[in-house]
């Protein structure tokens, strides 16, 4: 059975058809989020659109960005990102445009299933996926499954307080948290203070040799080691997935298991770390599967 899949980002909407945990005619496509909800719904659309001239599909899956409500196929809750996001009945606006049973999913989570069913995660039942970019995105599995937790907002790891000294939740709900020191974003930010110049990961890490900017690196490194600490201890999962484009870089996933194991009890250390196997692809073949277990 094909299925139209969508990874709609802050970036870029991902698109393709998918069959067998098989994406043909991919296509990447700028969202545009900054003229907001309604304007992605209708670019959403037309992608969509453009594919049924060429392609018979009988359902459609949606990965996106916000916390989702997978029972309805709506967005709870959108940041600042795609202004007006809030509240999309994803589910009912595919629906009524194009007749076919419609899955909503978040993107991390979409990415966790693509990984459980065909990446990293294939042979584990008790896993998380992190994702770090430009913020750090989280998905738990348990006995196999994908935990939304009461109100399906499970999984924001990035939310972690590890700074509480820096905490003013009053100015903003992400301060002292993970994310704002174990993201992509916060690594070239603590680089560009070394160096202007050094403005993304590829510059970087083309100069990993430095002395002076390994340990930038390193310090960086143990601020994700400082959350895993807290994962790990707290759900006790049997592997850890690490996914995002600054992975690719083999020093760091190498750092990371070298700093993590001392840090954490000897019971806990049965763990494997991996790095994420199915790249930007992730999220659209996770969205290819939802509803499977339905």
């Amino acid at each position: 059975m094909k299925t139209m899949v969508l990874d709609i980002g802050g970036t870029a909407i991902k698109s393709a058809v998918a069959e067998n945990g098989v994406l043909s005619d991919i296509r990447e496509t700028p969202t545009q989020a900054s003229l907001g909800g309604e304007h992605v719904m209708a670019l959403a659309k037309e992608i969509i659109a453009s594919y049924k001239e060429h392609w018979d599909f009988a359902r459609i899956g949606i990965s996106t960005a916000g916390q989702v409500n997978p029972e309805k196929g709506s967005i709870i809750y959108a940041n600042h990102n795609i202004p007006g996001y809030t509240g999309t009945p994803i589910r009912a606006i595919m629906e009524e445009a194009f007749h076919v049973p419609v899955y909503v999913e978040n993107d991390v989570s979409a990415a966790a299933i693509g990984e459980a069913h065909f990446g990293a995660g294939r042979r584990e039942r008790d896993f998380v996926c992190l994702t770090y970019g430009t913020g750090v995105g989280g998905a738990v599995f348990t006995d196999g499954k994908l935990y939304h937790g009461s109100s399906f907002s499970a999984g924001e790891l990035g939310a972690l307080i590890v700074h509480p000294e820096f905490r003013r939740p009053e100015e903003d709900m992400y301060s002292g948290c993970y994310e704002k020191y174990a993201s992509t974003t916060a690594l070239v930010a603590r680089a560009m203070e070394y160096d202007p110049s050094i403005t993304n990961g590829k510059l970087l890490f083309a100069r990993i040799e430095e002395k002076e900017i390994q340990l930038i690196v390193d310090q960086w490194i143990q601020e994700i080691v400082y959350g895993l600490v807290s994962i790990i201890h707290l759900l006790n999962p049997s592997c850890i997935i690490l996914g995002g484009g600054i992975m690719e870089q083999p020093y760091i996933p190498a750092q990371i298991e070298k700093q993590l194991m001392p840090a954490i009890m000897p019971s806990f250390r049965g763990l494997t770390i991996k790095k994420a196997e199915l790249g930007n692809q992730a999220g659209m073949l996770g969205a290819s599967i939802l509803g499977d277990e339905d």
